[in-house]
């Protein structure tokens, strides 16, 4: 056999065994159950079903247990303010203190070499009306020295300030400010407190419970005054009831051709 035909058979091989090579890896890499695959040698082996792999997180008992015994030593170095430790989902811990303890607790968990929680990730808040104190507040911490979070809830009421924690945290401003906009909840010795999602002259707090849907006041452009006029919600009994096949029926011109009365059926007939 001449050379140059050689060299092109050897060529050809060498490409089928870099492609059998190839998806050998890749069967074994995703797993495939059932599967027939080509061995370099080109005899056939079958694959043993792989395991069911779920994306849920397990439980790891060390990692728990230890999130646990730092809650603890949390509640040992603070135990005027610390109520109650806990870990949710698994694997979440949550320290329960009370409202005058949000700065002492927080600075602590900031600065004590063996926490070193120096990054506040959020603010939030929630609203329960059937609690003497509705509103929880909720502070998310991170600690990138340990690679670890920590979550700290307070409460209060709907007239009891909390303290601000902007002289901890340089990054509470805007969340607390959320937090007042959206819920009411007051802190005290905040730098400026003011509305940031709503408009000026907004009234009450759109996440609390008992706020209507509707809401209190309306927007809108009035043609006489030339300018943005705010006016208390007035909704006409017609845009009220929602009866219609098509939201367009409210508008003439995109009324359907009525198909009859049930008279002018009788009447035809």
């Amino acid at each position: 056999m001449p050379d140059g035909k050689m060299a092109y058979y050897n060529f050809k091989a060498g490409i089928a065994l870099c492609f059998v090579t190839f998806w050998n890896m890749a069967l074994a890499m995703y797993h495939l159950p059932e599967q027939k695959v080509m061995s370099e040698r080109c005899t056939l082996v079958t694959r043993t079903p792989a395991l069911n792999l779920t994306t849920i997180r397990k439980n790891d008992a060390v990692s728990t247990s230890s999130l646990m015994d730092f809650g603890l030593y949390v509640a040992e170095c603070m135990p005027k303010y610390v109520q109650k430790v806990q870990i949710v989902t698994g694997n979440e811990l949550e320290v329960l203190i009370a409202p005058d303890g949000i700065v002492p607790v927080l600075q602590f968990l900031k600065d004590h070499h063996q926490c070193q929680f120096a990054s506040l990730a959020d603010i939030g808040a929630m609203d329960v009306p059937s609690r003497e104190n509705r509103f929880e507040i909720i502070y998310n911490l991170l600690s990138l020295r340990f690679n670890s979070r920590i979550r700290v809830k307070s409460y209060t009421d709907e007239l009891t300030p909390v303290d601000s924690s902007y002289e901890v945290f340089k990054a509470a401003d805007w969340y607390e400010r959320e937090v007042w906009d959206m819920y009411g909840v007051f802190f005290a010795n905040h730098p400026d407190l003011r509305r940031i999602l709503t408009d000026y002259g907004f009234e009450g707090h759109p996440f609390r419970k008992d706020f209507p849907l509707t809401g209190y006041v309306e927007v809108r452009y009035d043609d006489e005054a030339k300018r943005v006029v705010v006016e208390p919600v007035e909704l006409a009994q017609e845009f009220r009831k929602f009866d219609l096949s098509s939201p367009w029926e409210t508008f003439p011109n995109f009324r359907a051709v009525s198909s009859g009365t049930e008279e002018d059926k009788t009447k035809a007939t």
